[in-house]
């Protein structure tokens, strides 16, 4: 009923909101995307874009239109990646660091997937450390993890630094230990963080042990103690309290990718080119 070619037309119009800036995205001479638009009213039967000497809008069926346009144009565009025998093919065994795994990393994933429908991902969260002799062992093709700026091989996504975080109201009194939130070891986190505290001389105890950053959220949240991470994971009920409590810097972090050398190159190629230049910072 509708033509893809009529949609995409009307889609850049409703985007730009001019039929000039339209074309010249499409490449097309602006009387065909009025025509497009002219054809596509037609077979709605409904006006779904106004102009004057000023303004382009879009009429309330218009808007309807759009979210229309886009669902069609997405099944049709998967359905003639899947069809057209060139579509990549195979399996990739991809594992994240869980606090990666809380950022816009599922978005990038899905569309992936959308991207790549028969390519079959399986997904493993857990920590770097883990993942990395996982990948080393061959039970992963591809890791996303953590490591000290400069420490591993790898194509770096994204550079970042640690940051002691609690609450708004946590309360630190000079001369007891540092109340430390934390991953079992090994975990870089961990390390780093006790190993600045011990290099300046200050104390801590672990309040809180867990495997998940859900459960280091939920620690800090509940006020049992600080923990350390990545800035830009941040939450933003969250604060960076190192500088309040003149606690010790703990060093960079860079978000990379890990590659099996084993594994299906153009399967990992195509999901590392999903990542990379993307940013990756917690979820709004």
């Amino acid at each position: 009923m509708f033509e893809p070619a009529q949609l995409r037309s009307f889609l850049a119009v409703a985007d730009t909101l001019s039929f000039t800036r339209a074309a010249e995205r499409l490449g097309l001479a602006q009387p065909t995307i009025s025509q497009h638009i002219r054809k596509l009213e037609a077979a709605a039967k409904r006006s779904l874009i106004t102009r004057d000497t000023r303004d382009v809008r879009l009429t309330d069926n218009g808007d309807a239109m759009a979210g229309f346009a886009r669902n069609i144009l997405s099944a049709h565009d998967a359905a003639a990646r899947y069809f057209s025998g060139s579509a990549m093919r195979g399996r990739l065994r991809f594992g994240t660091a869980d606090d990666l795994a809380i950022t816009g990393l599922p978005r990038i994933l899905r569309e992936f997937r959308q991207i790549y429908p028969q390519i079959n991902l399986e997904l493993t969260v857990g920590q770097s450390d883990q993942l990395y002799r996982k990948l080393n062992a061959g039970q992963l093709d591809l890791v996303f993890v953590k490591w000290v700026a400069g420490a591993k091989d790898g194509t770096v996504v994204q550079h970042d630094s640690f940051s002691w975080v609690g609450l708004e109201q946590t309360a630190l009194e000079h001369g007891t230990p540092v109340p430390l939130i934390a991953y079992p070891a090994p975990s870089l986190s961990r390390k780093l963080a006790i190993d600045a505290l011990e290099a300046h001389g200050r104390t801590w105890r672990i309040t809180c042990t867990t495997r998940q950053i859900s459960g280091v959220l939920a620690a800090v949240r509940a006020g049992i103690g600080v923990a350390v991470m990545p800035t830009s994971l941040v939450p933003e009920d969250l604060k960076i309290i190192t500088r309040r409590f003149d606690l010790p810097a703990v060093g960079d972090v860079d978000f990379t990718l890990i590659r099996n050398p084993l594994a299906n190159a153009e399967v990992i190629d195509a999901l590392t080119q999903s990542i990379v230049g993307r940013t990756i910072n917690r979820q709004t």
